[in-house]
């Protein structure tokens, strides 16, 4: 049995974005959303790693309590692919690899990554038969509905799946769409009806019956939950419970203080600088959406620099 259904099934899995879901924040993650989901950590360029840039080689490193974890790659050239999957094989020894051929960002798809690969399907071809040969570990592929039309992911997808992808994830917007407008979970269970790899829905899932009424929609294997994540770690001990009927409470404050700390504390292992916690405050003002007083939280969240400093904040009566 793959891995992706060992732990659970539906598949439940944490998604790759691009400066947040690092070390300190999966860990985070796994401490309070339990051993129910996948961890998909952010994107490495390719090119980069193969050049041995020790930054982006390290932004691979994982800690043992993050497994099951597939590591993201991006990249143009498939031989340059195949040589990155071998050098994190070899270093880190990830679960699997996920090739990113569905992020939007200008400076990702001027260089014919991410998104732009949808518009060339024989290389998105060729980049999943390379990394397929350099690699035993599973090999997924995470895209969009399109560039500009959502049906460009019923042939699209099948092309992926001929290449030898193992699992495909579906973001249920178009490049053109961005984060924009509403998932549209009814065309990727289109494309799910066309596979017989499984399939992963991603977009709009920000609880438990959000994910339900995904599921139900497409008739996918399971779901990748990314920004609704953010300041709430334990996201998928929601899901896991709702989805098997059991009772869940979300933390209260005291526990959500503890939470907020041992995140920065593993951040601030991992960025020993002096204002360790500067390059953190993106992840530290979510944590408070929902909160009375949000606004004044943040504000003081987006000031802090060092534990004492979060710590002297959040304690303070």
């Amino acid at each position: 049995m793959p891995f992706w259904f060992q732990n659970r099934k539906p598949i439940l899995a944490l998604a790759p974005m691009a400066d947040m879901t690092d070390s300190a924040f999966c860990q985070t993650a796994r401490e309070c959303g339990g051993p129910d989901f996948i961890v998909f950590r952010e994107m490495a360029n390719s090119e980069a790693i193969v050049r041995g840039n020790d930054r982006t080689v390290e932004m691979c490193r994982f800690g043992g309590v993050e497994r099951p974890i597939v590591q993201q790659l991006f990249g143009a050239d498939p031989s340059v692919m195949a040589e990155a999957v071998r050098i994190i094989d070899d270093r880190f020894g990830p679960d699997g690899f996920d090739i990113n051929m569905g992020c939007p960002a200008r400076k990702i798809v001027g260089n014919f990554n991410g998104s732009a690969l949808m518009r060339e399907p024989s290389k998105a071809a060729a980049i999943v038969r390379a990394v397929k040969a350099a690699t035993a570990k599973p090999v997924s592929v995470k895209t969009r509905l399109g560039w500009t039309s959502p049906e460009e992911i019923l042939e699209f997808s099948k092309i992926i799946e001929d290449a030898g992808a193992d699992l495909i994830t579906i973001h249920g917007r178009t490049k053109e769409q961005g984060y924009s407008g509403t998932a549209d979970w009814a065309t990727i269970g289109k494309a799910k009806s066309r596979l017989s790899i499984p399939v992963i829905l991603n977009g709009d899932v920000s609880g438990g019956e959000s994910a339900r009424k995904a599921l139900d929609c497409s008739g996918c294997d399971g779901v990748m939950v990314g920004r609704c994540t953010l300041g709430n770690p334990w996201i998928f001990a929601e899901i896991a419970a709702f989805i098997d009927k059991r009772a869940w409470e979300a933390p209260d404050w005291g526990e959500r203080v503890k939470i907020i700390i041992r995140h920065a504390e593993r951040h601030a292992v991992a960025h020993p600088e002096p204002a360790p916690l500067v390059s953190l405050r993106a992840h530290l003002v979510h944590y408070f959406k929902g909160v009375p007083g949000a606004g004044a939280w943040r504000e003081k969240m987006v000031r802090v620099s060092e534990i004492g400093e979060l710590e002297s904040v959040l304690l303070e009566k």
